[in-house]
């Protein structure tokens, strides 16, 4: 067997994939030796990277010019195609937006496509990305073609947890459970392979709670790094400020069918402060995600205290939840508003 380090240096080398090693080394032994699994199931948290590693895999499968059985050149026209999920045998399934519902119409086109010969390539691929988002009868349509499954084809789903989908379809599947990485081996990949600065990358690695695929997306998006810190402005903003004020941030974010989305990914951004806020409240040594907000957040946990801390972390979670269920944003907002505590923070630089 490899050494983990090894393993490590095979998984950046080859596949292009920080962390994950034993994932990278079994999938690459199952393309070298020719034991292919008809449909693989890769489960973990958003942002644990997923997705990267399917299509890593479909390259791996369908490079025109590997330079190994089971390693993808990752510059054939092929593998440039996967990367932008554009190629000719790759299929790709979804909701239409995060947090939507995967159509049975849609697998039942999927199977379709999946009947006919790949057009260039040695298979099919079919990535059926947040599965978990499918219907049921999505997943009963899905579940004909896992027991009989179309020649010169591979299915590759991906999905939060094997428990949000039904067991029969887990139990055809080859299942690849991802975990985080620890903070500190996910900043030191950050800084050696990426080059990242030894500061931002301890920021990435806390802010993604150890998630390569979300610590690559926020380095690579500085637009998504404005976004949250100014979140977190507007919410340190709100905590300041009265029931006017509030509301009227309340009434802005009904405006339009964009404002959901907006609304969702803001409840994120404050749910990681109040997390944070609980942990510093609890004085546990766990590491918070927000370092450079460390001066608010200990603030505010001796302002209101653990049992305060939880309460609020358990409300932006209800809306979240309420949000994905189409409650009114507006309601949702208002009902947050009148419950946010009152307290002064003051942003010191960390």
């Amino acid at each position: 067997m490899l050494k983990p380090e090894l393993c490590a240096k095979i998984a950046l080398m080859t596949w292009k994939v920080l962390g994950h090693e034993w994932a990278v080394d079994l999938l690459r032994s199952h393309i070298a030796q020719q034991k292919l699994h008809h449909a693989y199931l890769l489960s973990g948290p958003d942002g644990v990277g997923r997705r990267t590693l399917a299509l890593r895999l479909a390259q791996a499968i369908n490079c025109a010019q590997p330079p190994e059985p089971g390693t993808p050149c990752l510059t054939c026209r092929v593998c440039r195609q996967i990367e932008a999920m554009q190629q000719a045998d790759l299929l790709v399934v979804q909701a239409g937006s995060k947090g939507g519902v995967l159509k049975v119409d849609q697998v039942r086109e999927l199977q379709r496509s999946l009947a006919l010969h790949p057009y260039e390539s040695a298979y099919k691929v079919a990535l059926l990305l947040r599965f978990e988002e499918a219907h049921v009868s999505a997943m009963n349509a899905l579940l004909k073609m896992l027991e009989e499954p179309p020649a010169r084809a591979i299915l590759l789903l991906t999905a939060d947890s094997r428990e949000s989908l039904l067991p029969t379809v887990v139990s055809r599947c080859e299942t690849l459970r991802l975990h985080p990485l620890p903070i500190e081996k996910l900043a030191a990949g950050l800084r050696a392979e990426l080059g990242v600065e030894e500061q931002q990358a301890r920021l990435l690695a806390h802010l993604s709670g150890g998630r390569p695929g979300l610590a690559l997306r926020l380095s690579r998006d500085p637009e998504l790094m404005k976004k949250r810190v100014a979140g977190l402005d507007e919410l340190k903003r709100l905590l300041g400020c009265g029931l006017v004020e509030r509301f009227q941030f309340a009434e802005r974010t009904a405006k339009d069918s964009k404002d959901k989305e907006k609304f969702r990914d803001l409840l994120e951004v404050w749910l990681s402060f109040w997390r944070d806020v609980t942990l510093r409240a609890a004085g546990t040594q766990a590491p918070i995600a927000n370092l450079d907000w460390q001066a608010p957040i200990d603030q505010a946990a001796s302002a209101l205290g653990l049992a305060r801390a939880r309460e609020m972390t358990q409300l932006i979670e209800r809306s979240a939840g309420l949000l994905e269920r189409n409650v009114n944003p507006r309601l949702i907002a208002e009902t947050l508003m009148l419950d946010l505590p009152y307290i002064s923070l003051e942003l010191v630089p960390a």
